[in-house]
């Protein structure tokens, strides 16, 4: 699990605000290893943080535990979030997907069950809290920016492993990280 930020350290990550040098990047590998190409972000995350990364830059391993993302997210210590999941939409196994979460989409109620929270619910807790009771209550002022990196499963069947067809696909995906963390960056 990523390195927790939080109380002066916080604060003086906030404090800094036009002058923060580089950008604050998670890239959240998550996923279920139990359930073999399920664990697809899980195994990017795991060969993320085994390379060299800009500084700024935290990859986490967040399996299943979607509560502690959230709360993670919610530390404020990030300008961009890049999560990294086996993602179902249609495509042949192993095609990867980058998109940016429709907002309109993750606001709702998240039906905060710290056991089960999927990607989606993650994002609609922390919306919710970036926004609860306007401005000035709310825990953040404004969400990061989000990015899924997703990948289509052929198998989510129990088995510890991925399928050829994803394990092939895991080197595309960490390029198209490092490219996000670069564009993110720069829009930043």
């Amino acid at each position: 699990m990523p390195e927790h930020r939080g109380g002066p350290e916080r604060a003086a990550l906030r404090a800094k605000d036009g002058d923060r040098g580089a950008a604050r990047v998670l890239v959240a590998g998550i996923g279920n290893i139990f359930l073999s190409d399920d664990g697809f972000g899980v195994e990017v995350a795991r060969r993320l943080a085994a390379s060299a990364l800009p500084e700024g830059v935290t990859v986490g391993d967040f399996g299943i535990r979607g509560i502690h993302l959230a709360f993670e997210i919610l530390d404020g210590a990030y300008d961009e979030v890049v999560i990294v999941d086996a993602y179902a939409h249609g495509a042949a196994p192993g095609t990867i997907v980058v998109f940016e979460p429709d907002a309109e989409r993750t606001i709702g109620d998240p039906t905060a069950d710290g056991h089960s929270l999927d990607p989606a619910s993650v994002l609609r807790f922390v919306r919710r809290f970036v926004s609860a009771g306007g401005p000035e209550r709310a825990i953040l002022r404004e969400c990061p920016r989000i990015v899924v990196v997703g990948c289509e499963p052929e198998t989510i069947d129990e088995g510890v492993g991925l399928s050829d067809a994803v394990a092939a696909a895991v080197d595309e995906a960490v390029q198209m990280v490092r490219g996000e963390i670069s564009v993110g960056s720069a829009a930043l």
